[in-house]
């Protein structure tokens, strides 16, 4: 893996003094042959190793939203890398996106190793506790993380935020160890009723330590701001929907860890 010092972004208490450093960096590693380009942050007033958490991008890969995520998890004293599943360089905008996205989609072994390589590049760090690991995702990543648990990762939780519950295998619910937060727009029109049973199903039926919170009147995309917030599109921010679940998310990762 080799770094790539970027300047870090200093956070700064109400008084005035100087509270922590939050120190960001693009981060190369390898899955098979492909490079990959993620994102790591941590904040350097935090001493010696600390949990692990692993941010799955959305459709367009890597972006500011995850980077964003990644300070305010590193804030908390987390060692957070933003996996890039699609391969350096591989920043697709709608709608290749889309065919982007469904490649990994179609292909669950290839997504699963994917962000298993990511997992483990976050593992290997000097900063991380590699006994303490969770991972997290948005849209497209919050589908990759509840497969990275379905691969039976050592991973001690996962949680997706408004993320596709399907899967073309539910019997890979026995491999589940994580415990599983899914936190969904309940208008969303992009993860049908259907799934959300099958979700369910599996979930029950595999014995996994799980939770579904879903959101009235949130669509799909309710934590990204430049979703606009016009629900008929299907995909639209929710202020509400946006701070509860990253209050679930913070609760969730003090509970596991």
């Amino acid at each position: 893996m080799r770094a790539l010092p970027v300047p870090f972004i200093a956070f700064l208490c109400s008084c005035g003094t100087l509270a922590a450093a939050v120190v960001e960096r693009s981060l190369e590693y390898k899955s098979g042959d492909v490079l990959c380009e993620g994102w790591q942050a941590h904040d350097d007033a935090v001493k010696g190793r600390r949990p692990g958490v692993l941010i799955v991008h959305q459709w367009t890969g890597v972006s500011d939203h995850e980077k964003e995520a990644a300070r305010k998890l590193a804030a908390l004293g987390y060692n957070v890398l933003v996996a890039d599943i699609y391969g350096k360089g591989v920043r697709p905008q709608p709608p290749a996106a889309g065919k982007e996205a469904g490649k990994y989609k179609a292909d669950r072994a290839l997504l699963r190793s994917r962000v298993n390589a990511g997992l483990e590049a976050l593992a290997g760090h000097e900063l991380t506790d590699r006994s303490r690991l969770a991972a997290t995702g948005y849209c497209f990543g919050g589908t990759t993380v509840i497969e990275l648990a379905r691969s039976g990762a050592k991973v001690k939780g996962v949680v997706s935020f408004h993320g596709g519950l399907d899967s073309p295998a539910p019997a890979d619910g026995k491999n589940i160890k994580a415990k599983v937060l899914a936190l969904h727009g309940a208008d969303d029109p992009f993860v049908p009723a259907k799934d959300i049973a099958a979700f369910t199903a599996e979930m029950k039926a595999h014995d996994v330590d799980w939770k579904l919170v879903s959101y009235p009147g949130a669509v799909h995309s309710f934590t990204h701001k430049a979703a606009g917030t016009d629900n008929s599109k299907g995909a639209a921010y929710n202020a509400d929907a946006d701070r509860d679940s990253w209050f679930q998310m913070e609760q969730f990762l003090k509970r596991i860890f």
